[in-house]
């Protein structure tokens, strides 16, 4: 160990999460706080363009890990965005402010983890936001979080046609998908603020929660393994070889990033270990119950003398159940996004309702190729290899077709591109869905929480580690399974929810 002072908490990760639990773990001015990021730490108002635009997303921000899914079920890889910054993915991200429905939580009581209802996150969630709108006793007014509901003007002509279409079609209108009802069509809220996608670590790692005398923050940090005398977690390595004993570490390096380092430091399937020759500190099931959401595009030529201006990217949505959704389960999204290669319509300008299956059955897997810290680990989503999975974004594929032929959207749109024209079977679409198939990019689950009686469970409720002392995942890993919504408020809460109970 180097010889340092050590740390009371350790904090591997300071994205959705980890930028959260540094600001509220240091309230305590007597607990001494590291902040550890592999990425940049810019200050809060010196992002660069590329990651402060909020209609730059993804590895187009110069700021991505890199990793690639393995073909898996539908043949082919994909690319998983997952942001290397200060701030993590909600810096690179959609800017969608969601939560998780109350039936996601309730699927999770379900299985025995108790303070997980939708009411015990209620005060988290109204903690997290600054918001003007709904209601009182389901919004928060003061919180860090700035979230703005769009309105009709806010958004693109495309996308003022995409709800007006959906609308024609039967869909009722949501002004809050935060609401009571969320089911419908309406525009998004948004952690956006004056074109600036508002990430954790600009809205939670302000400059007086850096200057505190306790907190630490250290940038190009990577993170080999945790390090345990027996079962006690008492620190990290650095890729460097650099040591930092702490008295507890919270991993909160997201889905892929939390989860590959657990493996590397011992805790995982004993028998994988062993083939990497890595000596095995607790035999938990991690990386077994991945999940994320699949996303399809149906994309569109447009007419560029009639939608104007494509901001913003994103706008506005449907949520609605399949026939095969569950009693309070909304497991389709439709969004109209201009997130979409122009070059590839032959007008010059293309648009997409882009469908995602946001409650899938199938999981998949995240395994260690090496125990090199460089090196990425083996992602396969395992996308759609349930049928059901299948059946149900067909569902979605054939509804978001149906829109884009309702005016006043059909006015807009010159062709069809995908599926197009020639899919007029299901087995068509189907072909269709598996080439181009591509991720929400809400990966979860990997180390996820459940009661003491559950054999795959590898953390408890509040994210401690089983059979470990000193060592926690808060994050989107310890989700026991997806929720049906963009996941990014969904772990700020989660972050708020258990900084306050230990």
């Amino acid at each position: 160990m180097t010889s340092e002072n050590r740390f009371d908490t350790l904090i591997v990760g300071g994205g959705s999460a980890g930028a959260v639990l540094a600001a509220r773990l240091s309230e305590v001015p007597s607990r001494r706080v590291l902040l550890l990021e592999a990425g940049p730490a810019y200050e809060p108002d010196g992002y660069p363009a590329e990651v402060a635009s909020s209609s730059v997303l993804g590895g187009w921000t110069g700021h991505d890990w890199g990793y690639l899914t393995e073909p898996g079920y539908v043949g082919h890889e994909i690319a998983a965005f997952r942001g290397k910054v200060l701030g993590g993915s909600s810096a690179v991200n959609g800017s969608v402010a969601v939560r998780a429905l109350p039936s996601d939580f309730a699927r999770w009581t379900q299985r025995g983890l108790k303070g997980w209802a939708y009411d015990d996150l209620l005060p988290a969630f109204k903690a997290v936001e600054s918001t003007t709108a709904g209601d009182d006793a389901l919004h928060g007014r003061t919180g860090p979080l700035p979230i703005k509901q769009l309105g009709r003007d806010d958004l693109s002509v495309m996308q003022r046609a995409f709800v007006d279409a959906a609308l024609a079609h039967g869909i009722k209108a949501v002004d809050d998908f935060n609401g009571t009802d969320p089911e419908g069509v309406g525009p998004y809220p948004m952690n956006v603020r004056d074109g600036v996608r508002v990430n954790t670590g600009m809205a939670y790692l302000t400059e007086a929660v850096r200057s505190r005398a306790n907190l630490d923050i250290r940038a190009e940090a990577l993170v080999d393994r945790v390090l345990f005398d027996d079962h006690r977690a008492v620190g990290v390595a650095l890729a460097d070889g650099t040591e930092i004993p702490a008295g507890e570490v919270i991993l909160s390096a997201g889905a892929y990033g939390s989860a590959t380092i657990l493996l590397r430091s011992g805790v995982g399937l004993a028998d994988d270990l062993a083939d990497l020759g890595i000596p095995v500190v607790a035999d938990l099931p991690v990386g077994l119950r991945l999940q994320d959401h699949p996303f399809y595009y149906n994309a569109y030529a447009a007419d560029p003398k009639k939608t104007g201006e494509g901001l913003p990217v994103i706008g506005a949505k449907v949520w609605t159940a399949s026939s095969e959704a569950e009693d309070g389960e909304l497991d389709l999204h439709i969004t109209a996004t201009h997130l979409f290669d122009h070059s590839a319509s032959p007008t010059g300008l293309g648009f997409v309702l882009a469908v995602a299956l946001v409650r899938p059955a199938s999981q998949g897997t995240l395994t260690l190729v090496s125990r090199d810290p460089a090196v990425a680990p083996r992602i396969d989503l395992n996308f759609l290899s349930d049928p059901a999975d299948r059946r149900r974004l067909l569902e979605g594929v054939k509804l978001a077709r149906r829109l884009g032929a309702t005016a006043p959207l059909s006015g807009l749109i010159t062709q069809e591109l995908n599926p197009g024209a020639d899919a007029t079977s299901d087995a068509a679409i189907e072909q269709t869905m598996l080439a181009t198939l591509d991720t929400y990019h809400h990966p979860t689950s990997t180390a996820p929480m459940g009661a003491d009686d559950d054999p795959s469970a590898v953390t408890d409720r509040l994210g401690a580690v089983r059979g470990l002392q000193g060592l926690r995942v808060v994050d989107a890993s310890i989700f026991p399974d997806v929720p049906s919504a963009a996941t990014n408020l969904t772990v700020i809460a989660a972050a708020e929810h258990i900084a306050r109970q230990i």
